[in-house]
């Protein structure tokens, strides 16, 4: 494994992970809503469920929905309806106040959930995983670059998101970045449902 291949697998992951989606947007609006000591858990729980995609990749799911494309596509489906079930919660939340910081918390699990909820990221491990290192002879040091990286990135945006700063702002604005982020992760569901 090359000095090069590691960098063009964090960097690549990197510029994923940081592409408005399901779970940055998910992140961002825990830090804002219930702060620190709730969005770090959540943050961590998205990073492990991203990474378990990598580990499946490692496994050949990729194969396996090339295989039998009606799987991937019932995911997909599932995908799409979890995302449009948590963008009507968002959007339900956004005329209510702010929960006190024990309530509404989602988790560890809540974080893998999500992350798993979206295929997409086992195919992009897979073309990712397969264009750096066309035979993967070291699974575990691929697994532990990827985890290592989701973590960073995902504890990052939880930490900077969550301060007063930030929070404070957000609570100026609160329903129409409730709205926003609400729209934005109903739209991911549906293309997740439709875009073949």
């Amino acid at each position: 494994m090359s000095a090069e291949q590691v960098m063009a697998l964090i960097s690549a992951l990197s510029l994923a992970i940081l592409t408005p989606g399901p779970s940055i947007i998910a992140t961002v609006q825990t830090a804002f809503n219930h702060g620190r000591e709730r969005a770090l858990p959540y943050a961590l729980g998205l990073a492990c469920g991203a990474s378990l995609w990598c580990i499946f990749a490692l496994a050949g799911l990729a194969v396996l929905f090339r295989l039998h494309p009606g799987l991937f596509v019932a995911l997909k489906i599932f995908g799409g309806c979890y995302l449009l079930w948590f963008a009507w919660k968002l959007w339900a939340a956004s005329t209510k106040p702010l929960p006190s910081a024990a309530q509404g918390a989602k988790g560890f699990f809540g974080g893998i959930a999500l992350n798993l909820s979206n295929p997409k990221p086992a195919l992009f491990y897979a073309a990712l995983i397969l264009s750096v290192f066309p035979q993967p002879s070291r699974p575990v040091a691929i697994y532990a670059i990827c985890l290592a990286t989701e973590l960073f990135w995902y504890v990052l945006v939880a930490l900077m998101m969550s301060t007063a700063v930030m929070r404070t702002r957000y609570f100026a604005a609160k329903f129409w970045i409730d709205r926003a982020a609400s729209i934005a992760m109903a739209m991911l569901g549906l293309l997740l449902i439709v875009k073949h």
